[in-house]
């Protein structure tokens, strides 16, 4: 990933608070028949290896597990993004010299990837993965909840992933680049939005201490 040196995002839970935060992940790998990739859910266990290890499941109907990678595979998580007008720019009442961008925040991992078919492994995938989603809810779902021969034979249509991570990337790009005037601009014009990610956005970009941009 291109990643200039004012939007590289090293912080370790920084990235990982962007993971935690994707409701859907997509997983990529090379094979011989060309690259392949699956929207997927994963749920990062960070006591698992160095850099935490991934885990998810996909349908055993889908071809992506049955064909070997070529190498590493790429877990890409996206975080909040948002359009930027030039309009929003202090610099374009001054020069006009402004073009239109995108603000982002993205993750990618690397690591192997392993595709199992073991029940219990599958289970105890599926039951994490479900537990991190159900968690927020009044009256959460559990897999138990659910007849066991059901479970079972649900089980039995999907595939699990464990992919260790080996090394991260990871990209905020939040008019860093930009003069204070613009990215006060920006901000305050994102803060007022009627989208919720847009407002999400304009929290995330930096601005003085004293400068709340409508937050």
């Amino acid at each position: 990933m291109y990643i200039p040196p004012a939007f590289k995002d090293d912080d370790v839970e920084s990235i990982r608070t962007t993971i935690r935060n994707a409701r859907l992940a997509n997983l990529v790998t090379a094979t011989t028949d060309g690259p392949i990739a699956t929207p997927v859910p994963l749920l990062l266990d960070e006591s698992e290896g160095e850099h935490g290890t991934l885990y998810g499941h996909l349908a055993k109907a889908n071809p992506h597990w049955r064909l070997s990678p070529l190498g590493e595979a790429l877990a890409i998580f996206a975080g909040p993004e948002a359009y930027v007008t030039p309009s929003w720019y202090a610099t374009k009442q001054e020069t006009n010299k402004v073009v239109p961008t995108w603000n982002y925040v993205v993750v990618h991992a690397y690591g192997p990837v392993e595709f199992f078919q073991e029940p219990e492994r599958l289970l105890g995938a599926v039951t994490r993965l479900t537990n991190k989603h159900e968690s927020a809810r009044p009256k959460p779902w559990a897999v138990p909840d659910a007849p066991a021969d059901f479970i079972a034979s649900e089980l039995r249509g999907i595939v699990g992933i464990r992919m260790p991570v080996t090394r991260f990337e990871g990209k905020r790009k939040m008019s860093q680049n930009r003069r204070e005037a613009d990215r006060v601009g920006v901000a305050t014009g994102l803060a007022v939005s009627e989208s919720a990610r847009d407002r999400e956005v304009a929290a995330l970009i930096p601005l003085p201490a004293d400068t709340t941009a409508g937050r």
